[in-house]
């Protein structure tokens, strides 16, 4: 059995009834967004356990062959031309094992976001369509939806109708904001309901004013 993907762990409140699993970018870690909880200004009364797990390291094709803390290789610079399907489908893995792990502790899925950042959102998704039990709702920044072409046969009807949020900022240089509105159109087309948001001037980052739309979001999801 594969190892669970070590994880920085915040609670808001005692007993968590929900959690969230928040992914980073390529060569940050957990620590990365751990500090934005406080700026998501949530009610108290909300008790949710926040979990930022780390991304295994290995070597990362487009930075030279650096080793760094990578969910999957990066081969081009568009990201998609040539993609590493097997990387993928591995973190997908450790993905779904936190969330089975968060099963065990008495959270149910349908009360579990998944939250990435750019190569943490391309996770998001790849994990979020395809899992068998239906979540709360997913939080995509700064991302695109990986294996584009292999959703529509892949993806599980757990999911079809589960909020699905995704922000980007116009100027952002590593991830292009055509990359996300081509997979924006792509989910629109297979049904899911999107709520887009872009950021004016906003690079390969997130801005207070794109906290507090996941702040909302996460208030209108998790407490229905």
């Amino acid at each position: 059995m594969t190892p669970l993907l070590e994880c920085i762990e915040i609670e808001t409140a005692p007993n968590p009834e929900f959690s969230v699993i928040w992914l980073h970018g390529l060569g940050a870690d957990g620590n990365d967004f751990a500090p934005v909880i406080p700026e998501l200004h949530l009610p108290k009364h909300l008790a949710i356990r926040f979990i930022f797990p780390h991304a295994p390291v290995q070597p990362v094709t487009i930075n030279g062959g650096m080793s760094m803390r990578s969910w999957y290789d990066i081969y081009t610079s568009d990201l998609v031309r040539h993609e590493d399907e097997g990387g993928l489908r591995a973190s997908q893995s450790s993905v779904q094992d936190l969330i089975a792990r968060e099963n065990a502790r008495d959270i149910p899925t349908e009360r579990i976001v998944l939250a990435g950042f750019s190569q943490g959102c391309a996770m998001t998704l790849q994990t979020g369509l395809r899992l068998e039990e239906s979540l709360a709702g997913m939080i995509c920044l700064s991302g695109y939806l990986p294996l584009i072409d292999k959703v529509d046969k892949e993806r599980h009807k757990a999911n079809q109708d589960t909020p699905i949020f995704m922000g980007h900022g116009t100027q952002d240089p590593v991830v292009l904001i055509d990359r996300a509105q081509q997979s924006r159109q792509r989910l629109q087309d297979l049904g899911y309901h999107v709520e887009w948001h872009s950021y004016p001037m906003m690079p390969h980052s997130v801005c207070a004013e794109e906290l507090a739309d996941i702040s909302n979001f996460l208030q209108r999801v998790l407490v229905k």
